[in-house]
């Protein structure tokens, strides 16, 4: 499940509106035959990857995959039916699939008599590259990881609103390749105005797919200046003139994004915060003081210390000089 976590893993940013599922697949003696993950749209799932990699060695094994098979016929044909026809014996998936259309894929394989496990590694599927899927799945709504970066005591930038760098060049570095796995890069046209930011993944270049690279959405009502850099040919644009996450998320999912990364300023990302629509928190605390300037959040909604939202942190680690902390807003706790 590992191996597949990992191949899910490699076409995160790839695959939206599908979900990004890695497939592992074992002989009937245990030996790894083949492995593969959920193409482009339009291209095969997982399952179907990894066995035409494995041939006729797949009769008799296992068919390790991050997510329950589907079973229904959609671009492609129902992957459970492809495991039928491999002759594979049983089948590992880490977490159901939500989706009412694709659900039920188990009880098809077991009413064919292949064995089926499930709930392997499912908390490292569902933090990992299924999280934003997932939630899009159940919700309806894009997950929303907002990133910012500060000082230690939470200034995002100067008195004088100099904020070029604050961070260090190993925390922009993994910014970039944040940016390369996530459908949009959202900013305000605050930050488009200030910055004059390309929002492109530089490091990383295009998607590991060669087709597209993510698009960038700029959210306010101010025109945007004609020389923006988030205007040239890097990558697709879209600016919706508002200020409500909902429409705001409403008009990208009906796009087919499914994991955007909140890059804007402190008062949209206040905006989305007193929403209740941010999902992920990323911050990159730069081993500094400024001791003024703008904090990371304005407005959020909350007046007192028992109005806050907990977070759940998940992971601290030094990225360069500067701490990165990840923590997501537990289930139920949205405004």
């Amino acid at each position: 499940m590992a191996l597949a976590i990992a191949a899910s893993e490699r076409v995160r940013g790839s695959t939206s509106p599908n979900p990004p599922v890695g497939c592992v697949i074992l002989d009937a003696g245990g030996v790894l035959v083949g492995e593969g993950a959920t193409r482009p749209p339009g291209g095969p799932h997982a399952e179907v990857v990894a066995l035409e990699r494995a041939g006729d060695r797949a009769r008799g094994g296992t068919a390790v995959v991050t997510l329950e098979p589907c079973a229904h016929h959609g671009r492609t044909p129902p992957c459970t039916r492809a495991l039928l026809d491999a002759g594979v014996a049983r089948v590992v998936h880490a977490v159901a699939d939500p989706n009412p259309k694709a659900a039920g894929g188990a009880d098809v394989l077991r009413a064919a008599g292949v064995d089926v496990a499930s709930g392997v590694l499912a908390r490292d599927v569902e933090r990992g590259p299924l999280r934003a899927w997932l939630h899009f799945a159940r919700t309806g709504r894009p997950h929303v990881t907002w990133k910012y970066a500060s000082s230690l005591d939470g200034r995002v930038a100067a008195a004088d609103g100099t904020s070029r760098w604050i961070s260090s060049p190993e925390s922009r570095a993994e910014v970039h390749e944040l940016r390369a796995k996530v459908d949009a890069v959202l900013v305000g046209t605050g930050t488009v105005l200030a910055d004059d930011p390309a929002l492109t993944a530089r490091r990383t270049g295009r998607r590991q797919d060669g087709t597209r690279r993510p698009l960038r959405v700029v959210v306010g009502k101010s025109d945007l200046p004609a020389g923006a850099r988030v205007l040239d040919d890097e990558a697709e644009t879209m600016h919706l003139r508002t200020r409500d996450p909902d429409v705001v998320l409403g008009a990208l999912a009906a796009r087919g994004v499914v994991d955007v990364l909140l890059e804007g300023g402190p008062t949209l990302a206040g905006a989305f915060a007193a929403a209740g629509r941010v999902d992920q928190v990323i911050a990159y605390l730069a081993p500094k003081f400024l001791g003024g300037g703008p904090p990371a959040l304005r407005d959020a909604g909350v007046s007192t210390v028992t109005g806050a939202v907990a977070l759940v942190v998940e992971q601290v680690s030094m990225c360069g000089p500067d701490v990165r902390v990840s923590a997501a807003v537990p289930p139920g706790a949205e405004r």
